[in-house]
């Protein structure tokens, strides 16, 4: 009886030990910084002025540098002129934070949605949405619906231009990481290899100095281009949206961050409010009629 009963009780330690053992391996482990956005996004709330933001109590929002018209105007984002710096703002006031609480900081355009940890909370930059950014960023809903134009001299063979099939002969330029080369690559898919610039002003320049015969840039960058900087420019024409949806500009934010819920309900909120459409007539109003190339 005794041996017994010592048997069961060295079966029920065993099976003590057993489930302890599975109940560690099943326990969640630290993760470092995922494992504390984790934290902040079970916590978490949109609680007005209070998310879990890089410093507490501000919102650290990100550009590059120089800051173009007409989503900055003068170079200042935060003046709060321009679309992007005045969307900036408006988001800013929906999550609870005031024009004093906002901190600008310059990160290049390509490390904004480049893999790794930002230092900032949103970046804004006209960066368009794409399955292939996501895999290293979060982004917010769409913020403006984009087109992609071409710019040439005018009087120029490729100013003449009326179809994407025109365009195929002549040397185009975009800024590289962009969606406008991409247009370049996947839609026009020209015979010449088209050159790739850091900076929108060095492809502006190329097209000056006659070193392309066109450039790619957004629609209403192209507006802003050919009315106050490239003057003996004009707008070619602009693109068909590819696909289904339209090109879309988003906030980026760190990849699995807290704010991105909140972000995106902020975006959303200033979308259904009517908030976003009256910015887009107050700073891009140009931008509303080109010829379409097909």
């Amino acid at each position: 009886m005794q041996l017994a009963q010592r048997a069961l009780r060295r079966a029920a330690s065993g099976a003590t030990v057993a489930l302890l053992a599975l109940a560690v391996g099943c326990a969640p482990q630290p993760e470092g910084n995922a494992s504390a956005k984790a934290s902040a996004a079970s916590a978490g709330s949109c609680a007005k002025g209070k998310l879990a933001t890089k410093t507490s109590g501000k919102l650290t929002i990100a550009t590059d540098e120089p800051a173009y018209e007409p989503w900055f105007k003068d170079d200042k984002p935060s003046n709060g002129k321009g679309f992007e710096s005045s969307v900036a703002y408006a988001v800013a006031q929906q999550l609870g934070y005031d024009k004093s609480a906002v901190v600008w900081q310059t990160v290049p355009f390509n490390k904004a949605f480049a893999p790794g940890e930002k230092t900032f909370d949103f970046d804004i930059n006209q960066v368009s949405i794409s399955t292939e950014r996501r895999k290293a960023v979060d982004f917010s809903s769409g913020y403006y619906d984009v087109r992609q134009a071409v710019i040439a001299l005018k009087g120029s063979k490729a100013a003449k231009a009326k179809t994407i099939a025109d365009l195929k002969d002549i040397k185009l330029g975009a800024q590289v990481g962009t969606t406008s080369l991409d247009y370049i690559d996947n839609v026009v898919k020209p015979k010449r290899q088209p050159a790739a610039y850091a900076k929108n002003d060095q492809a502006k320049s190329a097209l000056k100095n006659g070193q392309v015969d066109a450039i790619v840039t957004d629609l209403p960058t192209a507006f802003y281009i050919t009315a106050a900087e490239v003057t003996d420019a004009r707008i070619v024409g602009q693109f068909e949206n590819q696909g289904g949806s339209p090109e879309q500009f988003g906030l980026v934010l760190d990849k699995g961050s807290a704010l991105t819920s909140c972000v995106t309900s902020a975006v959303d909120a200033l979308r259904k409010d009517g908030t976003l459409s009256k910015l887009e007539k107050q700073w891009l109003s140009d931008a509303v009629d080109a010829p379409v190339l097909k």
